[in-house]
C-alpha cells in the first residue's frame, strides 16, 4: 500500500516505538492520528510533526474513547487504512511474592486488558469502517492491522508470565485475524521486537543497559525506534506480508532471568 495521504491511526504514539512510527509515517507523506493515553505526549509529538499529525487522547481498553477517537481522526484526514498498535504496558511479578503470598490477580488482568484486549478492541473497530472503504491498487487492498508483541511472547522470564501471555496472546491472534479480514482486503502482522532502547528501559543504569545489549548476538547494541518503525513502514508497503509474526531482536534468545 502507498502511504503518501494515506489516513493511518498509531496507538502509543507518544513516545518510544510508537513515536518512531508517526513520525516516519509522516515523512513518508501519511497523514497521521498520533494516539496515545497521555494527552500531552501525544500533542507535543503531533506538534513537532506538523500539520500532517492530529494528536488524540485514547485509551484503547475503553470502546466509547476509541469510537470517539476514530471519529476524530476520520473527520480530520478520512477513514484510517492503516493501524499501528504499539501501545502496551510492561511489569514484572513473580507468582509467589516475597513475602510468600500470591501475586494479585488484578495486576495480571490489567496487564492482559491493555495489551492484548486493547488491541483487539481497537484492531476490531478500525477493521469495521476500513472494510467500508473503495479497494485500491491492482490486489484491492482497504488497508493493514499491525500488531506489537514481544520477544517474550518466546522467551518470557521469571516474573513476566503476565506480560509474556499479553504478548503471546497476540502473536497467537495473528493469523485467524488475517484469515478473517483476509475477504475485506485488510492484513494483519504483527512485530515482536527484542531489546529496544524505550523510555522504560532508558530509565535503567547505564551499565544495565550496556550489560543487555552485550547479550544480542549482532548486532551488539539495543534496538533503535527507528528500526522498528522501517520494518512497520515496510510491513505496510508490502502486500506479501500477512498474517505472519516477525521477530525484531537481532536474534536474541531471552534466558530465563
Amino acid at each position: 500500500m502507498q502511504l503518501d495521504s494515506t489516513p493511518a491511526l498509531v496507538t502509543g504514539g507518544g513516545s518510544g516505538l510508537g513515536e518512531a512510527t508517526a513520525r516516519a509515517l509522516a515523512a513518508a507523506g501519511a497523514r497521521v492520528a498520533v494516539l496515545d493515553i497521555n494527552a500531552e505526549a501525544a500533542r507535543r509529538v503531533a506538534d513537532d510533526i506538523g500539520p500532517a499529525a492530529l494528536a488524540l487522547a485514547c485509551d484503547i481498553t475503553d470502546e466509547a474513547a476509541v469510537a470517539t477517537a476514530l471519529d476524530r481522526a476520520e473527520s480530520a484526514h478520512g477513514t484510517a487504512r492503516l493501524l499501528f498498535n504499539v501501545a502496551g504496558i510492561g511489569g514484572a511479578k513473580r507468582v509467589i511474592q516475597r513475602d510468600g503470598s500470591p501475586a494479585p490477580l488484578a495486576d495480571f488482568d490489567r496487564t492482559l486488558r491493555v495489551n492484548l484486549s486493547g488491541s483487539y478492541n481497537i484492531s476490531r473497530l478500525f477493521a469495521a469502517r476500513c472494510a467500508k472503504l473503495e479497494p485500491a491498487g491492482e490486489l484491492q487492498e482497504r488497508g493493514l492491522v499491525l500488531l506489537t508483541a514481544s520477544v517474550a511472547a518466546f522467551d518470557g522470564q521469571i516474573g513476566q508470565a503476565a506480560y509474556a501471555a499479553s504478548k503471546g496472546g497476540i502473536a497467537a491472534m495473528t493469523l485467524p485475524l488475517a484469515r478473517d479480514l483476509a475477504q475485506w482486503g485488510i492484513r494483519v502482522m504483527t512485530i515482536a521486537p527484542g531489546l529496544f532502547a524505550t523510555p522504560l528501559l532508558q530509565e535503567l543504569p547505564a551499565e544495565v543497559q550496556q550489560s543487555l545489549a552485550a547479550a544480542i548476538p549482532f548486532p551488539k547494541r539495543l534496538g533503535r525506534p527507528e528500526d522498528y518503525a522501517a520494518l512497520a513502514l515496510h510491513i505496510a508497503q508490502n502486500p506479501q506480508l500477512n498474517g505472519e509474526v516477525i521477530r525484531l531482536d537481532g536474534a536474541l534468545r531471552m534466558a530465563a532471568r
